[in-house]
């Protein structure tokens, strides 16, 4: 098993910035792709940005240009930077940690980001 621990959320006015941090834990080997995604109230999950072990890294249409996914792969531990963060930027967003190897996936238990001025 894998346990996933986010870090860093909170309240942040708009256009201001918030670092995430996910560590991973226990049976870390083997793990190919760590990243975020996150749920505002009412919706569904959906992506926001991921990163392999290699260093390629893939994001939403909505964190391009705004948000940096960044990974230590020495720590088991996963990233993001998010700038010029808007309202609807608030949700609980949730570390995730992929082994492609039997296509086993592991989540965080979420932290809460809110925008608000």
């Amino acid at each position: 098993q894998v346990q996933l621990v986010e870090s860093g959320g909170g309240l942040v006015q708009p256009g201001g910035s918030l670092r995430l941090s996910c560590a991973a834990s226990g049976s870390t080997a083997n793990i190919n792709v760590m990243g975020w995604y996150r749920q505002a109230p009412g919706k569904e999950r959906e992506l926001v940005a991921t990163i392999t072990t290699g260093g390629n890294a893939h994001y939403a249409e909505s964190a391009k240009g705004r948000f940096t996914v960044s990974r230590d792969n020495a720590k088991n531990t996963v990233f993001l930077q998010m700038n010029i963060l808007k309202p609807e930027d608030t949700a609980v967003y949730f570390c995730y940690a992929l082994k492609w190897v039997g296509a086993i996936d592991y989540w965080g238990q979420g932290t809460q980001v809110t925008v608000s001025s």
